[in-house]
């Protein structure tokens, strides 16, 4: 049987962990009751021999609660509230029991009621704070769906009349390059036109809606004005460009049937449709992580009570439970019924009346997890025949097509295989990951997915190259056996762009549009899982330069050569090595900008340094090694050993967060997710050590050409390993910010707001 402070570890809310009851310091409260009740037994057994046998102390005062609970009724005999004044005029509640003036005489029972009373009020107050900001969102919702409405009720009116009702509108407000609204608009339609625009803004003033405007045109002419923010991204990006767009874009339409302005009209009342509905979820997310909230709470304050009856002899668990039933966390309502409330709201309004439907949305089914042990099996089988058919290949031929590929397919397998091993450590130690880098749990890519992923591509890549070296053996043209690679990586292409909903397309989907994202850096807004997989691209250098020799490779012919160094040897494919060199720092840098001009914090623009200084370390470090010299090598090693410090100090006292002197945990941070201290320590150990691999390039090691690339490869590998480490801090960092601000659901941007006074 588990025990429930296991069951309780394992549900509750990572992010409002603080404010659960703590019933582990509750538990060894009680576990002093047991200890000091034993004490007490020697004295009673000699206090029996002579003849002065005193009452339990425990047991009479526990008389005198039952007596006062038998002659009152009321909840404030056991509990008293008293009321505390706040800042904004409202009242907090507290709650303090009479248990504790009862058992003034027995310590460890004094302070274990006291602290139950401490962890009632805390639940309580937050309980209530919560409660309230979802009323308000919800409320704030009610009147964005009541607009969004008005609007489709008023396009749509307007679409199947345009020469009514809002025509006037239309050709009042449109621009001069409109030939259809001529100058010749009668009196009556302006008069109709102001008399229109004047009810739609009584109309929006009444949902509360004021920022419809009415103004006139240059010649006079009525318009109205509402401004409605579109974030230009996904609605998920609080910070970003907003989108403004006048009402007369909306309803005063130019009269064209199917013409761009209705269409672009569409699409901006589609999006505000799917930022509330988006919110509408969110909110409902919230009012459940709410009510499994209290409803763990009640329980681990049954467990904990019973625990003391059973300890003590006692029985006042029935009494205090009665006051934690009537308390507010468990006597309200609100929450429940709010449930109710956007349930049928969203069924009527965003799933045609289909409750099966509207559930989908707002109660995502989890996948299950299938158990394929055999995993690590295929991983190891795909990554023995890659090495036993290296060893097989001669090193002309190992200079070519063979090595290339395989050290993309390698390095990419292995850097997926890492994140499988950082989903299932993050899954392990409740880091809420889908949350931070704001995944759909019902689509997000598991730890056995990506197993299975890895597994399945490194397989693949073994046959291929099996076969490759069989028919190589044969007496097959060399010209059709070199095509195997370039089919193999044509049909890895087609999988990852296939539009079809087989393979994992959600995840593909998400990665294809944050490579656009980091590609197009500074044009959108960052967010957390857009660095996050920049920070990715920084440790695969080597595997995008072996792309550019593979496209090099393909598209210049030399496949049908067998001219393996035609690649290397111009002038244009040297200068892009500093390109693809310079390229995933370039993006994390402007990424940083882009974060700087959003937020405004300087520390962005200090992040920005770290990669720029990393750039001029990396392009130091290819020009020695094209030009070895004395100046060279003292520019090297001085832009590399900045660089390195820079980055290991952003590592740990930024990214994650230690080698804070008045922390607790010494050099560490305060709070920690994993028990063991030793870990972290040789963490830092470890990621100084892998930082430090450049010294290779230094060095002034001489190895053949086989040599040389198997050590360029385990260079490469080393770095997919020190990121797959940095990960799992990085993250669990990014979770304890968000435990310390008790974030557990996302802030939706809502479309409608209030225009700026100059319209």
């Amino acid at each position: 049987m588990v025990k429930f402070s296991r069951e309780l570890e394992a549900q509750l809310i990572p992010e409002w962990k603080e404010a659960f009851v703590n019933y582990w310091q509750l538990k060894k409260q009680i576990k002093k009751i047991k200890l000091s009740q034993k004490s007490k037994q020697p004295q009673q057994v000699l206090d029996r021999e002579f003849g002065l046998f005193i009452l339990d102390p425990i047991r009479s005062l526990a008389k005198n609660i039952s007596s006062k609970l038998v002659h009152s009724d009321t909840e404030t005999e056991i509990i008293q509230a008293r009321s505390k004044s706040m800042e904004d005029g409202d009242e907090e509640v507290l709650y303090q029991t009479e248990l504790v003036q009862l058992f003034s005489e027995e310590d460890e029972v004094a302070v274990f009621f006291e602290r139950l009373d401490g962890e009632l009020n805390k639940v309580n107050q937050f309980y209530k704070n919560k409660e309230s900001e979802f009323l308000e969102r919800g409320e704030i919702l009610n009147k964005q769906l009541e607009t969004l409405l008005d609007l489709k009720r008023v396009l749509n009116e307007h679409r199947r009349n345009p020469n009514a009702g809002v025509l006037p509108l239309s050709c009042s407000s449109s621009p001069p390059r409109n030939s259809f609204c001529s100058e010749s608009a009668s009196e009556s339609n302006e008069t109709s036109a102001d008399s229109q625009i004047d009810e739609i803004i009584a109309a929006l003033e009444r949902e509360g809606i004021n920022s419809a405007t009415r103004k006139k045109t240059k010649k006079g002419k009525p318009k109205m004005a509402m401004r409605i923010g579109i974030p230009a991204a996904s609605p998920t990006r609080t910070i970003t460009a907003v989108t403004s767009m006048l009402w007369e874009d909306l309803v005063n339409n130019p009269k064209k049937e199917l013409g761009a302005g209705d269409f672009i009209n569409r699409k901006k009342i589609q999006c505000a449709e799917k930022m509330i509905r988006g919110a509408f979820v969110e909110l409902y997310r919230g009012l459940g992580l709410l009510k499994t909230y209290s409803s763990l709470n009640m329980v681990a304050f049954t467990k904990i009570l019973k625990k003391f009856d059973k300890v003590s002899n006692q029985q006042a668990s029935a009494s205090y439970l009665k006051v934690v039933k009537r308390s507010h966390f468990i006597s309200s309502d609100k929450v429940v019924r709010l449930m109710d409330d956007v349930e049928s709201i969203f069924t009527k309004h965003f799933a045609n009346n289909d409750r099966k439907k509207a559930m989908k949305f707002l109660r995502p089914q989890q996948q299950k997890e299938s158990h394929m042990m055999t995993n690590m099996e295929f991983l190891v089988t795909g990554l023995t025949r890659n090495e036993g058919f290296i060893e097989k290949q001669d090193s002309a031929n190992f200079d070519g097509l063979t090595v290339m590929l395989c050290s993309v397919f390698t390095l990419l397998s292995f850097h997926l295989f890492m994140y499988g091993c950082n989903l299932f450590m993050w899954k392990g130690t409740r880091i809420n990951y889908n949350f931070i880098f704001e995944f759909q749990p019902s689509t997000a890519l598991k730890y056995r997915d990506a197993f299975l992923i890895c597994t399945t591509f490194m397989t693949s890549v073994a046959a291929a190259m099996v076969i490759h070296l069989l028919l190589r053996a044969s007496s097959f043209s060399p010209n059709h056996v070199d095509a195997i690679p370039g089919i193999l990586l044509l049909i890895f292409v087609f999988v990852f762009i296939c539009p079809f909903d087989i393979f994992y397309r959600p995840t593909r989907y998400c990665f294809i549009r944050i490579i656009r994202n980091i590609v197009c850096s500074p044009f959108y807004k960052v967010l957390m899982v857009d660095f996050f997989m920049a920070d990715q691209l920084t440790s695969q250098i080597p595997l995008l330069r072996h792309m550019e020799s593979t496209t090099c490779y393909f598209l210049s012919g030399s496949f049908k050569t067998h001219r393996y160094e035609t690649c290397k040897s111009g002038r244009l494919y040297r200068e892009l090595a500093y390109v693809i060199s310079f390229l995933p720092y370039y993006w994390r840098a402007m990424q940083c900008a882009r974060r700087w001009f959003d937020e405004s914090d300087l520390n962005h623009l200090a992040n920005m340094g770290k990669y720029v200084s990393a750039m001029v370390a990396a392009g130091a470090r290819i020009t020695y090694g094209r030009q070895e010299n004395h100046l060279w090598f003292g520019i090297v090693l001085v832009t590399s050993v900045f660089s390195t410090v820079y980055q290991l100090y952003w590592d740990f006292v930024k990214d994650w967060g230690l080698l804070n002197s008045k922390s607790k945990n010494l050099w560490l941070r305060d709070n920690l997710i994993l028990k063991n201290k030793s870990i972290y320590y040789m963490s830092i150990v470890l990621n100084i050590v892998l930082r430090v691999a450049w010294v290779e390039t230094v060095m002034g090691f001489r190895f053949n050409m086989v040599e040389s690339r198997m050590l360029d490869f385990l260079l490469a590998s080393l770095e997919v390993i020190r990121r797959g480490h940095w990960n799992f801090y990085r993250l669990e960092n990014e979770h304890l910010n968000n435990v310390g601000k008790f974030r557990a659901v996302k802030a939706v941007p809502l479309p409608f707001r209030e225009s700026d006074s100059d319209g």
